[in-house]
């Protein structure tokens, strides 16, 4: 499987927008960048065990009810690839929402000087992942931190056919503000689509400035047949899980 020109893809979206929809909702969605033939190679990879570096079953550990598997390194070229060229892209946000919230003066510009810092942390295990979910499947809301280090960014991709291959299995994302109800959404993508959103908070504008939302996603249950989904996470972790 090669990259295929992801990169000049990536590249062609509309990043104002999506800087725009991040900032003010703490999520954005694109149009399906990835091709149906790039979809069914990256599911075809899931029973293919010397990919993965670890298998975890939700329902063990009250996660959900699914599956999930992580790469091993090294990633498939076009996940890696993707991993690359939206880290770019995202490097930027992601520093300005640090500053905004005096929490530091952000990220590396490049992929690979922030997974050094994931290194001299002992964060050295590849976070990129595929999930399956077969009918009656759902993720508990939750945060992916694998680590002291983490960026507060990232992307899943529904790589099935909504309304053919599954039906249900919406993407959940709550926000928990100060002093204030949870406020949730339910966002629905099908095939080659996917979702940018924070990992853990985003910076919001209040009376007094910005200050920090708490956030969670999941996915709801679903009703019928099987999904599969990328996660592009850009911190490493440093357990085994």
């Amino acid at each position: 499987m090669t990259p295929a020109n992801v990169e000049t893809r990536i590249a062609r979206l509309d990043w104002d927008a999506i800087r725009a929809s991040i900032d003010d909702r703490g999520y954005a969605t694109t149009p399906a960048l990835l091709t149906p033939a790039e979809c069914r190679e990256l599911i075809a990879l899931y029973d293919c065990r010397e990919v993965f570096r670890n298998r975890v079953v939700m329902e063990r550990f009250g996660y959900g009810l699914g599956e999930y598997k992580y790469f091993a390194a090294p990633l498939p070229p076009l996940v890696s690839a993707m991993r690359t060229a939206f880290y770019e892209r995202l490097a930027p946000i992601a520093s300005d929402w640090m500053r905004l919230l005096r929490l530091g003066e952000g990220f590396p510009a490049t992929l690979d000087a922030f997974l050094e810092i994931c290194r001299r942390e002992g964060q050295i295990k590849p976070t990129p992942l595929m999930l399956r979910y077969d009918a009656g499947g759902y993720n508990c809301m939750h945060q992916d931190l694998y680590g002291e280090v983490f960026f507060p960014i990232q992307i899943t991709f529904v790589l099935s056919r909504r309304g053919a291959d599954f039906d249900g299995g919406e993407f959940l994302l709550t926000e928990q503000r100060p002093r204030a109800q949870s406020r949730g959404e339910a966002i629905t993508l099908d095939r080659g689509e996917a979702i940018i959103f924070a990992t853990r908070w985003r910076p919001a504008r209040g009376a007094r400035g910005h200050y920090r939302v708490n956030v969670r996603h999941g996915v709801s249950r679903l009703k019928a047949g099987r999904r599969f989904s990328l996660g592009i996470i850009f911190h490493d972790a440093y357990f085994s899980g």
